[in-house]
């Protein structure tokens, strides 16, 4: 039996993440949940689970979530001690944005196997996550489709053997769209994802396709690899996650169907694959997988990632701070579409003379700050 500790239980992947707990009553059971706005939610979850401990984001919720359950668990308000409890076995890391960078490195310091489901905690501190892991014992796996296709292909073969890594991506809601057109982008357009249900900020990155960036700076960290070596193909039927190549020309590549419980089943019961009850990829009725290379002027959101991860240090992290808020901004109908890519420019610009190494959370959570202040104060005319 492994024991689950879920941080972000109320959101998309962690209601998968509970299916797949569902799926497997005698191999996996829940100990920890954490979660921040749906009370209701959360409190529907512990009664069911029964967790050892809870946390919730604010502490007037301590209250509001006791008033709603009859279970006698303890409820915090730090995420950090769900992730490191000591029960735990696997933590699966779904609190979206910078928020989960504290409880990502308490659960690595803690020795857990984790499962990264927010990019944003090793884009931002991706070296101090991985030295914590190298260190205490701590596992890192990765729950996204696209990494955790990369992780079952480089089973293939020795490191020394990969060529490059390919990510593949949608290419989301604007892939054929006319980008002269793209500053008439409204918020409903651009959260319509054609293959994927997500959240409201993954949703805007696939749109920007500053996800795919992101994920360049993830796949630097998790498999060791220089951003030269990491290539992206957009591939619209998302149905090959993503690819490996190998230096005798042969491509691995990981297929299923578009649902999350595929990779977290594989993060919580790995290195064992176990029969699932979830639907499967049915071949014989695929008509066609088409790979097209990415656009730079549809999408320059990926070449600033690039950038960021050939210079490391501090800039990976103002990158995504910035991009948090300028998606913030555009969800607010703050910024028109094409401002989010502009405000995310200006602040790199204007960081790169400080830009500095990363050597602890703390400098993580400064440099965070520090961008998400520049990026709220930054305007974008709105061009019609």
């Amino acid at each position: 039996m492994k024991n689950v500790s879920i941080l972000g239980s109320t959101g998309s992947v962690g209601r998968s993440t509970l299916a797949v707990v569902d799926a497997f009553p005698g191999e996996l059971r829940v100990v920890g949940l954490a979660a921040g706005a749906n009370i209701d939610l959360l409190a529907e979850q512990v009664e069911r689970y029964r967790p050892e401990l809870v946390s919730v984001r604010y502490a007037a919720d301590v209250g509001t979530l006791r008033d709603r359950i009859r279970s006698n668990v303890e409820i915090v308000c730090d995420a950090s001690a769900v992730a490191a409890l000591a029960s735990a076995d696997v933590v699966i890391a779904a609190i979206v944005g910078a928020a989960g960078i504290p409880p990502v490195h308490a659960a690595l310091v803690a020795g857990k196997r984790v499962g990264i489901a927010n990019k944003e905690v090793l884009v931002a501190a991706g070296d101090v996550m991985t030295r914590a892991a190298r260190e205490h014992g701590g596992e890192i796996l990765p729950v996204d489709s696209e990494h955790n296709a990369v992780h079952q292909a480089l089973r293939c073969g020795a490191h020394a053997e990969v060529q490059r890594i390919i990510l593949t991506a949608s290419g989301g809601p604007f892939l054929r769209r006319d980008p002269a057109t793209f500053g008439d982008i409204t918020v409903a357009d651009a959260l319509a994802h054609p293959t994927w249900k997500m959240g409201n900020k993954i949703s805007i990155d696939s749109a920007t396709m500053m996800n795919k960036g992101l994920e360049v700076i993830e796949a630097h960290h998790l498999f060791d690899m220089p951003a030269g070596r990491i290539d992206i193909l957009v591939h619209p039927q998302s149905i090959v996650h993503s690819m490996v190549e190998y230096v005798d020309g042969s491509i691995m590549a990981q297929l299923s169907t578009t649902d999350m419980k595929f990779p977290i089943q594989y993060a919580l019961l790995y290195p064992e694959r176990v029969a699932a009850p979830f639907a499967r990829l049915d071949l014989a009725k695929i008509r066609a997988l088409e790979f097209l290379p990415i656009d730079p002027e549809r999408f320059p959101a990926v070449e600033l990632a690039y950038a960021a991860c050939r210079a490391g240090g501090s800039m990976p992290a103002v990158l995504n701070a910035a991009n948090e808020v300028a998606v913030e901004r555009f969800l607010a109908g703050e910024l028109p579409f094409t401002g989010i890519v502009e405000v995310v420019n200006r602040v790199l610009e204007l960081h790169a003379p400080e830009a500095a190494a990363i050597d602890s959370i703390d400098d993580a959570l400064r440099f965070d700050a520090w961008a998400r202040n520049i990026a709220r104060g930054i305007e974008v005319a709105v061009s019609r």
